[in-house]
């Protein structure tokens, strides 16, 4: 598993890192999900990102129990903050960012997060005073550092230029040869910042996993086929793109490689990406993900991803 550094902080992640959206929220069992936890260490995987509000808690809570025998220092433990906690609890104001981590520390029993991020953007705070609410934090040792998640791009430009608060390290967008939006504007801001990408769904929810095939019912232990994890995956799952999709397959194949391999390696030819996270409800799953880290891609191969995805592709 090869190592990136994460934007302009000491924190080096592994290329490919373990998420916890749909997966340890409840969808899936606890002992599923330790199984997973191990096996993502047993493959060098050292960063794992959750949210506060996966679950309502639950997914902190589970890698909580989870990583509870580990050296804290052995691994690279990712929250956020943003969405609704309760009917009174959600934004990022200075009373809510406070709650939200002293909350989130004690499902996950640990002291600090490496990196505490904002889930979205509020647009009913004052940015100066998220700001400073996140400078405290880091101030304070609850955070090394901070990160955001699909931010307006002119929203991030305001924040860096507010004098006096911490600066980002990361951003975190949903990004695959699927869905490119970040090429346009975000990633060239963030290379001229020192920011990184740790990429969500650089899968497209296993639709880039070939876990699909055009004209058949999802199979039944699928993301697709759960009532718990489904709810995000239906526009990726039109007959359109599941054909597009299909010509990967001889694309992979004729590069030796899985098409998990090709998609997560796609992802990674961007050096602005320091990890692609990924879901599993498998340890087999977790060590077909690892294996795509240090793969890269000839410019004949990434022409053939283009040709085959074509107008499918959300720019």
């Amino acid at each position: 598993m090869k190592l990136r550094k994460l934007g302009s902080s000491e924190i080096e992640v592994s290329e490919i890192s373990l998420g916890s959206w749909l997966t340890y929220s409840g969808g899936v069992t606890r002992e599923q999900a330790a199984a997973c936890v191990e096996a993502a260490f047993e493959e060098g995987i050292n960063f794992i990102d959750t949210a506060n509000v996966y679950g309502r808690g639950a997914a902190e809570s589970l890698l909580g129990e989870v990583l509870a025998g580990r050296e804290r220092s052995s691994y690279v433990l990712a929250t956020k903050v943003f969405f609704p906690m309760s009917d009174t609890d959600q934004g990022l104001s200075a009373a809510q960012i406070h709650k939200q981590i002293d909350a989130s520390l004690e499902r996950l029993r640990t002291d600090y997060v490496d990196l505490y991020q904002c889930h979205r953007f509020d647009p009913d705070t004052p940015l100066e005073e998220t700001m400073q609410a996140l400078s405290e934090v880091v101030r304070s040792g609850k955070a090394r550092h901070i990160g955001f998640s699909e931010w307006p791009v002119r929203e991030v430009e305001r924040s860096l230029a507010l004098p006096g608060v911490e600066r980002w390290v990361s951003s975190q967008p949903q990004y695959s040869a699927l869905v490119r939006t970040p090429e346009a504007e975000l990633i060239p801001l963030c290379e001229r910042e020192g920011i990184s990408q740790i990429v969500w769904s650089p899968l497209a929810q296993g639709v880039l996993a070939g876990r699909y095939r055009p004209g058949e019912a999802p199979p039944p232990d699928s993301r697709a086929a759960s009532d718990s994890m489904g709810g995000f995956i239906g526009r990726l799952m039109s007959e359109p793109v599941l054909q597009a999709v299909e010509r990967l397959r001889d694309v992979a194949a004729q590069a030796g490689l899985t098409m998990p391999q090709l998609a997560l390696a796609w992802v990674l030819r961007q050096q602005n990406v320091a990890s692609a996270i990924v879901g599993a409800s498998r340890p087999e799953q977790v060590r077909a993900n690892a294996s795509a880290s240090g793969i890269v891609l000839d410019e004949q191969t990434l022409a053939a991803i283009d040709a085959a995805l074509g107008d499918f592709v959300v720019r």
